[in-house]
């Protein structure tokens, strides 16, 4: 490494959010810019570890320490090409994957690890600003063609990885936009769509199709897409939210969160001029602690909420990393990101039993109770903990209880792929479904992941296509398949 002392010179470092008042009145990204100089410290922290345990942590195999030295030494072009190797969309991951990176990092062990998400994005928005992402054109024609479905960060690594290796390749996405979860699942405060729009350009000038309003099963149908590609990559992603069926369910003013993402993101967009479930004056409750729960939680500060709970039926986490996740795996640690940040209010060990409405058939309040959880028969058990009933008035609910799977959709039953006791496509070592031809990558094989999982299982899974149509293939493999989730 360029400076073997770093990390003992220098803490970690992390860009400044803009102030809660001011940020909450608009939809841009929360963080300031990190000054270059910050960044080069940041780099030199990395140590000379000997086996770099960050590589294994993240799923891309990104080549860490190596653009960790080359940032620390300002060689920015030689980063983004070691970058680049390993990670189609660095500026997705750099602010939307959760590190699991530095989880593994040696430092960690006894100190803060290294900021490796954000000398990745750095590295990344440096080389957009110069003028080094180009188009990467394919110096073979196979005649080969391949079908996508699906436009999320799965489906778009795979289809970026076998138009550069020659093939003609077809991105079908059902909705109006292409990036399935990025463009509509994600609030512009935690990545502004003109970061996917340049990406898009880039794919688009190396030769890479893309078909929107295009649901697959319906218009085209499976069978056309079996006649007209030698190929078919199915990364639809886990879009079959999990639902609360519980007394009061069907009440108004309750919504799954991505009813409710959608179209303020739309809005945005400039779809719409008003989204149509709005959280303005309202008292909100989110059920679910997760990403999507903090997207929402995000979201309602924004529209000017009146209040909001977000509820977790899991215990609160420790403040530190505890025993039962170790060095280097993903600890289960007590988290604040910028929307908790922003104010409202986290129940953890809390149970929603049922929905309370009015004469009109709206919901008006949560009754709930506390749970203590245990283990029983290897798994999991919430026991109600006694005389802790409580009633939560509520205007508005939000479900953010992640995804059971892809729906089940004409498409599959068209093309009579298997399916997991878990609700997802089956697949074998070779990412390959029971049927001929037919592939699959990313969440709608894995079940609800990371998108830096979504990456790397599109750049396998082409690899994959590849060997299949070609015989050989010298695309990399970061990964194998599974269907259990990172975590």
């Amino acid at each position: 490494m360029g400076d073997t002392k770093g990390f003992l010179k220098h803490g970690r470092r992390t860009p400044t959010r803009r102030p809660v008042g001011i940020r909450v009145l608009d939809w841009n990204e929360v963080y300031e810019e990190f000054p270059l100089a910050q960044v080069r410290d940041q780099a030199a922290r990395c140590m000379d570890c000997g086996i770099p345990f960050c590589n294994g942590g993240c799923p891309l195999g990104n080549l860490i320490p190596d653009w960790n030295d080359l940032v620390y030494r300002d060689s920015w072009r030689e980063a983004i090409d070691r970058l680049h190797a390993t990670n189609n969309f660095p500026e997705f991951t750099g602010r939307l994957c959760p590190a699991p990176c530095e989880a593994a990092c040696v430092l960690g062990i006894n100190s803060d690890p290294v900021t490796i998400e954000q000398i990745e994005l750095e590295i990344i928005e440096k080389a957009w600003e110069a003028g080094w992402v180009t188009p990467l054109m394919p110096t073979t024609v196979t005649g080969r063609r391949v079908a996508v479905v699906g436009s999320g960060p799965a489906g778009l690594a795979a289809a970026q990885q076998l138009t550069r290796a020659g093939h003609a390749v077809t991105v079908f996405e059902r909705d109006d936009r292409i990036g399935g979860l990025l463009r509509y699942g994600i609030p512009d405060f935690k990545m502004e769509k003109r970061f996917l729009d340049r990406r898009l350009a880039q794919m688009r000038a190396e030769g890479t199709r893309f078909r929107v309003n295009a649901e697959v099963g319906v218009d085209p149908a499976a069978d056309r897409l079996r006649d007209e590609y030698d190929a078919v990559i199915l990364a639809g992603g886990a879009t079959r939210a999990r639902d609360l069926p519980i007394p009061g369910r069907d009440l108004d003013g309750i919504h799954q969160a991505m009813e409710y993402l959608t179209p303020a993101n739309r809005v945005q967009a400039g779809d719409m001029s008003a989204t149509p479930i709005s959280a303005r004056d309202k008292r909100v409750i989110i059920i679910g602690g997760g990403d999507t729960g903090a997207d929402c939680l995000g979201t309602a500060h924004r529209q000017g909420a009146a209040s909001v709970h977000q509820f977790e039926i899991m215990p609160r986490p420790p403040e530190q990393r505890p025993d039962s996740t170790p060095w280097p795996t993903w600890p289960l640690m007590y988290r604040v990101s910028a929307a908790h940040e922003e104010g409202g209010r986290r129940e953890f060990a809390i149970n929603t039993e049922e929905f309370v409405g009015n004469s009109d058939g709206h919901v008006t309040a949560l009754r709930t109770h506390r749970v203590d959880m245990n283990a029983a028969g290897g798994r999991l058990v919430f026991e109600r903990v006694d005389g802790s009933g409580e009633e939560y008035p509520a205007d508005l609910v939000l479900l953010a209880l992640g995804f059971a799977g892809p729906d089940r959709s004409p498409m599959l039953e068209q093309l009579g792929v298997d399916m997991t006791d878990r609700g997802s496509v089956a697949r074998d070592r070779r990412w390959a479904t029971n049927a001929e031809g037919i592939f699959v990558a990313g969440d709608m094989g894995r079940g609800q992941s990371l998108i830096v999982w979504a990456i790397a299982e599109g750049r396998s899974c082409a690899a994959a296509v590849d060997r299949y149509l070609m015989g050989e293939t010298m695309l990399p493999e970061p990964v194998t398949p599974t269907d259990t989730p990172w975590r």
